[in-house]
């Protein structure tokens, strides 16, 4: 499903539109993009640091990340405004559905005593986001390359207007939902 016109022919859309009573195809739910975040806090004392994430990021997306700045200074943790503090990606059209693909199918089974995503972790207008605590379960990654364990955050942006709408998109999509 990496087009746009192959997902209206898909089961997907059908299956959206019967549920939910469309009267048109336009109104069907659309996943718009995915936006995978890293925050690294100690980037402010080793700039090091970014390029490392920034590798791994550009590893598991296979897309170049931009770097996110502090728009505010916050002087109980040492931190000034304009210093980078992260990187994220945006992934949209082929690449979107490629990495979707790869992690609910690839990276998420090998978590530890996986048993399915929270299905709560909606943001009550149908976009989902799920927190990873170690980029190690992407199949790019390479244990013995890696300098520290390091999180992210990974969010589903779709159309939908509800929850209700934008639950049943992913797990139409593939997304393995826990019961």
């Amino acid at each position: 499903m990496a087009r746009l016109k192959d997902y209206y022919k898909s089961d997907v859309a059908p299956a959206l539109m019967k549920k939910f009573g469309y009267k048109s195809v336009m109104q069907i739910p659309k996943l718009e993009k995915i936006v995978i975040n890293v925050g690294c806090g100690e980037a402010r004392e080793n700039s090091k640091v970014m390029d490392a994430v920034v590798k791994d990021l550009a590893a598991i997306t296979g897309q170049k990340p931009i770097l996110t700045v502090a728009k505010t200074s916050i002087a109980n943790f040492k931190l000034r405004e304009g210093m980078v503090i992260g990187a994220k990606v945006t992934l949209r059209a082929d690449k979107m559905y490629e990495f979707m693909d790869r992690f609910f199918n690839v990276a998420l089974p090998r978590v530890r005593d996986f048993r399915g995503i929270n299905p709560n972790s909606f943001d009550g207008r149908g976009n989902y986001t799920v927190g990873l605590k170690e980029q190690l379960i992407f199949p790019e990654i390479e244990y013995d390359k890696i300098d520290k364990i390091r999180g992210m955050d990974i969010s589903f942006i779709t159309t939908a207007k509800t929850d209700e709408e934008g639950r049943e998109l992913l797990s139409l999509l593939g997304a393995p939902f826990a019961k």
